[in-house]
């Protein structure tokens, strides 16, 4: 199959990169020229483990190419996928389209033959039928269905959840629609994916309910955590308890400070917005959005009452500033509001991440950077743990303490035991692993 993806961002690219090795002829168009110049070079542009092997493989096995004109690749494309970014729109929390509309608009001028056109950005329900009303004003003789087709994946396990996919969801009513996208999917047939088709406003709404969802159970676990640490209760041994229970499951029940990244926040927005739109109010979904922000600037809070109620001149050092481990993505991070809380709060902060220092530099540029842990902590008041880096878990902590002012630790992930904390002298304060009082 020829496939056409319109943006090289995450999605787009770990898409087209993915499709390529399923052995299709693969052409990524992106308007930025100097992103394009780069991949062509090699050079990937996010962190996303094994995406640069990936993308060097199938560009040598001439399965793979990138481009700034997207007319050729549209022409000869069975199926064209958008992918481009759908940010938070200033003011209301809606998706930003215009993305989206301008690909549609552009791809319809050079459409060729019978084509699939793949809404793959994350999109308010109705979008499909938006994309094709363009496309049809724009070109009312092209021979053309749309679809949509969300992207499940995490960041940091993309390519494994592309290849392993707990499902693939395609919003289409048209059998030769069906029948591309399925011959585009069927190298995963091995792999006993289940392929759901839907109707396409289904299909959109899918996947903001399944973020809105597991951005519910993030939240949930958080308050759970507070009220764990009142109580004397351990929430991880709460969270196993529950999680156990098939219905409920084990993922997303880790207590921390918050979520954050580009997609939980952000469609958890849109979808209020959209719900808002036809007057039905979710409150559930408004509820976990508030908690969640406030969560987030409470964390400084946290460490201050930790330091005896006060920052004032004190030096605190942050490991950890991406919002998760194994990427470079700063969006929505719960360290932003934690190191502006921390400042605010007259803290000077040093800060350390494996490998987002550089777009944390543009969020945070107020604080010191250091290139290694021991760096960072040396002569500090204080350590907080904000992202679960595997790096830090194996830290050596008599190191950690020989090189603080002050053996205190904040672990807002959860990475250390309090008895093994407790053992080598440090003060240690977690999330949600209250005291329980003896007996």
């Amino acid at each position: 199959m020829r496939i056409a993806m319109i943006g090289t961002g995450y999605v787009g690219l770990v898409s087209g990169a993915c499709f390529a090795d399923f052995g299709h002829q693969v052409t990524c168009v992106d308007k930025d020229g100097d992103k394009i110049a780069a991949l062509r070079r090699g050079e990937i542009p996010i962190f996303e483990p094994g995406l640069d092997a990936l993308v060097n493989s199938n560009v040598k096995a001439g399965r793979l190419d990138f481009t700034t004109d997207l007319a050729a690749p549209v022409a000869d494309a069975d199926a064209v996928f958008i992918a481009v970014g759908t940010p938070s729109r200033r003011g209301d929390g809606h998706a930003d389209l215009s993305y989206v509309h301008a690909a549609a608009r552009e791809i319809a001028a050079v459409l060729s033959g019978f084509t699939v056109v793949v809404t793959k950005s994350t999109v308010p329900v109705g979008t499909g039928d938006e994309v094709e009303r363009l496309i049809r004003e724009t070109n009312p003789s092209a021979d053309v269905v749309i679809a949509s087709n969300p992207e499940f994946l995490r960041e940091g396990a993309a390519i494994r959840d592309f290849k392993f996919p707990d499902r693939i969801v395609i919003g289409t009513s048209d059998e030769r629609a069906r029948k591309v996208l399925g011959d585009v999917y069927r190298p995963l047939s091995l792999n006993k994916a289940p392929l759901m088709f839907t109707a396409r406003r289904t299909a959109e709404l899918i996947k903001y309910a399944a973020n809105a969802f597991l951005a519910t159970k993030i939240t949930f676990i958080n308050e759970i955590a507070d009220l764990a640490e009142k109580v004397g209760a351990d929430v991880q041994e709460v969270a196993r308890g529950i999680g156990l229970d098939n219905r409920i499951g084990s993922k997303f029940l880790h207590a921390g400070p918050g979520f954050g990244g580009s997609c939980f926040p952000k469609d958890t927005r849109a979808l209020v917005k959209i719900a808002l739109d036809h007057d039905v109010q979710l409150r559930i979904v408004e509820a976990v959005l508030a908690v969640n922000d406030n969560r987030k600037r409470a964390m400084a809070r946290k460490v201050s009452s930790a330091a005896g109620g006060s920052l004032r001149g004190k030096t605190v050092a942050v490991l950890g500033l991406t919002f998760k481990p194994d990427t470079d993505d700063m969006r929505e991070a719960p360290s932003i509001p934690l190191v502006t809380g921390l400042l605010d709060l007259g803290a000077k902060v040093r800060a350390h991440d494996p490998v987002g220092m550089e777009q944390a530099r543009r969020e945070l540029p107020d604080i010191e950077y250091c290139d290694d842990p021991y760096a960072c902590v040396r002569g500090a008041d204080a350590m907080v743990v904000v992202t679960e880096w595997v790096q830090y878990r194996t830290l050596d902590l008599d190191r950690l303490k020989r090189e603080l002012a002050h053996p205190l630790v904040v672990d807002l992930r959860n990475i250390y035991r309090p008895e093994d904390m407790a053992a080598l002298g440090f003060i240690y304060e977690s999330v949600g692993r209250g005291l329980e009082p003896r007996k």
